[in-house]
């Protein structure tokens, strides 16, 4: 009898323990956050709540938009069992939310059985300012003046803080920088395969609540042809490279598929790089003055010559020189066209061992089928420094240079940033 008494005291404080166990298992409150959780928001902010618990899960979840005395219920959820995590996305379409500071006050509790029953609860107020208002953007430059293939600079005000700038038309978008005055410094380009009827350049400002607004610029679009150019490709040219080129290709066949899978698929590889370098640049300006012309160097070719490569008579291929190629005599010295930060210098697929130097705001210019390179990445370098010697590296068939300028990875013409008298005009004097 004794035996069964203490057997059964025994399981009274079993059963005790275990529920003190299971009472207190989950103490803690569920946690919040959201995004943002200051600053400024509107309709267009994507606002999102994640609420967490570890312990018992969720149970249910409140928010509320507090503007003065106006309390407007924006979402009620009840969770599942063992919610342990959710996202929320809050939508402010439709509030009619007034200008000016704004309150979501987020309600939530757990699955757990403390505080007799009713769980653990989590409440937190987000104070931030609802503005719905976009930007006003002041054009201060004047006159701009493009051809097709070439570079143009506005410049302009934005009277708030914002997270976007810049020009865009179509799928192209052009980031401005902001200077030490306070205005907003954006290189463009009239890209050299745009349609003179969609190249519509428009200055667009996102504040940081999400407010955009698109502003009109006063501008002329000079239409341009370009070259159309016949390329043979010869079995010399193609076992000469094909050892150096083969490497890049997952499948190495014969020279010509060799060739073509690099003229191609590196290509549009190698720009796609360049276009990442162009996003990676000083905000300030780097250079000085005119770029410099490879001294004592002949054209070879001219940016934006369409080519159409024969192999035996038949056509294999089509592509276009986004660049200016130059030669003198077999490794010479080239040199920097301006001042700037080496991003590049190494082997890139067509471009061979190359040079890809930032200028500022965007501007950037690139040096290829080098032979030999005497700077590295970081390095500052001057107008007319040495940067290596030609060569023949890349598709390449013969010692030369080939310089390509691009403002935020689109190519450009390098001509343009020759010519003193051009730059003065469209570049210079506006941002003096």
């Amino acid at each position: 009898m004794k035996t069964l008494k203490k057997l059964f005291l025994l399981l009274i404080v079993v059963g005790l323990v275990a529920a003190g166990i299971f009472y207190f298992r989950d103490t803690e409150a569920p946690q919040l956050t959201l995004t943002p959780e200051s600053g400024s928001i509107s309709h267009n902010t994507k606002t999102v709540l994640n609420i967490n618990d570890s312990g018992m899960g969720i149970k249910n979840a409140e928010v509320v938009v507090i503007q003065g005395s106006n309390r407007i219920p924006l979402l009620k959820r009840d969770f599942p069992l063992q919610t342990d995590t959710t996202t929320l996305d809050l939508d402010l379409v439709g509030l009619k939310l007034q200008q000016g500071i704004l309150q979501i006050e987020v309600t939530t509790t757990d699955q757990s059985i403390y505080h007799l029953g009713k769980g653990n609860t989590s409440q937190q107020i987000f104070t931030l300012t609802y503005d719905s208002r976009p930007p006003i953007i002041s054009v201060l430059s004047k006159a701009h003046n493009l051809t097709k293939g070439g570079s143009g600079l506005v410049v302009f005000n934005v009277n708030e803080d914002v997270d976007k700038a810049g020009i865009q038309f179509g799928d192209y978008f052009f980031p401005a920088y902001q200077q030490e005055s306070g205005e907003y410094n954006c290189l463009f380009a009239y890209p050299y395969n745009v349609k003179e009827k969609d190249f519509i350049p428009r200055i667009v400002a996102r504040d940081l609540a999400g407010n955009e607004r698109p502003t009109g610029i006063y501008y002329r679009a000079k239409n341009k042809k370009f070259r159309h150019r016949k390329i043979n490709v010869s079995d010399g040219f193609l076992t000469m490279k094909a050892p150096e080129l083969e490497s890049q290709v997952p499948n190495p066949g014969t020279p010509l598929e060799i060739f073509l899978y690099v003229n191609q698929t590196i290509r549009q590889e190698n720009r796609d790089k360049i276009a990442e370098l162009g996003q990676k640049t000083a905000e300030t300006l780097l250079w000085d003055g005119a770029f410099l012309r490879q001294p004592k160097a002949a054209t070879q070719a001219v940016f934006a010559d369409y080519r159409t490569y024969y192999y035996k008579g038949k056509e294999v291929d089509r592509q276009v020189h986004l660049g200016h190629d130059l030669a003198s005599v077999a490794q010479d010295e080239l040199v920097a066209g301006n001042s700037g930060e080496v991003v590049w210098a190494e082997y890139m697929g067509i471009y061979g061992f190359c040079v890809v130097i930032d200028h500022g705001l965007g501007l950037q210019s690139l040096y290829a089928h080098m032979s030999q390179l005497d700077v590295q990445k970081g390095d500052m370098v001057t107008r007319g420094q040495v940067l290596g010697n030609s060569g023949t590296t890349g598709l390449a068939g013969g010692d030369h240079l080939h310089l390509g300028v691009f403002v935020s990875g689109v190519p450009v013409q390098p001509i343009e940033w020759w010519d003193s008298h051009w730059l003065q005009d469209n570049i210079t004097s506006k941002l003096q």
